[in-house]
């Protein structure tokens, strides 16, 4: 009866460690549609869970400069560009554990300074918070500018 309990419980134990693998698999290798991700970030509803970033920034530096500043940034972690269109881009930045994929869309527009304005959302796409993991993002991000 022993022997037969923890051949049980090894199954179990089996069954548990595949079904991570396979999550574990999914998460990275999901397909990341543009279409649902890649938006204006002040015009995206925040999402319904608390695993999410939202920053506006005016800045005195032209949009040249602060998109570049803001692809080392990006770069330096790992992110990769997801989408772009003029003024707009959104980077898949992944946690460093479970590499989760975020998405950061950020927007440039011109301020009436004759500076920058900055937009930013992150947003994480599973789970149900994120632990203050995008803000601490877009706080890196952000303040090299």
């Amino acid at each position: 009866m022993k022997g037969r309990v923890m051949n049980i419980l090894m199954v179990l134990i089996f069954l548990g460690a595949v079904a991570f693998l396979a999550f574990a698999l999914w998460v990275r290798f999901a397909p990341n549609d543009p279409a649902r991700w890649h938006g204006d970030p002040a015009a995206i509803p925040d999402p319904a869970t608390p695993n999410f970033a939202r920053r506006t920034v005016d800045s005195p530096l032209p949009a040249d400069e602060l998109r570049a500043r803001l692809e080392r940034a990006a770069q330096a972690e790992g992110a990769e560009v997801l989408a772009e269109e003029d003024g707009l881009v959104t980077w898949i930045a992944r946690t460093r554990l479970m590499a989760y994929p975020d998405f950061v869309s950020i927007r440039l527009d011109r301020a009436e300074d004759g500076g920058t304005r900055l937009t930013a959302l992150s947003r994480s796409r599973f789970g149900q918070s994120d632990m203050g993991v995008n803000a601490a993002r877009l706080d890196r991000w952000l303040n090299g500018l």
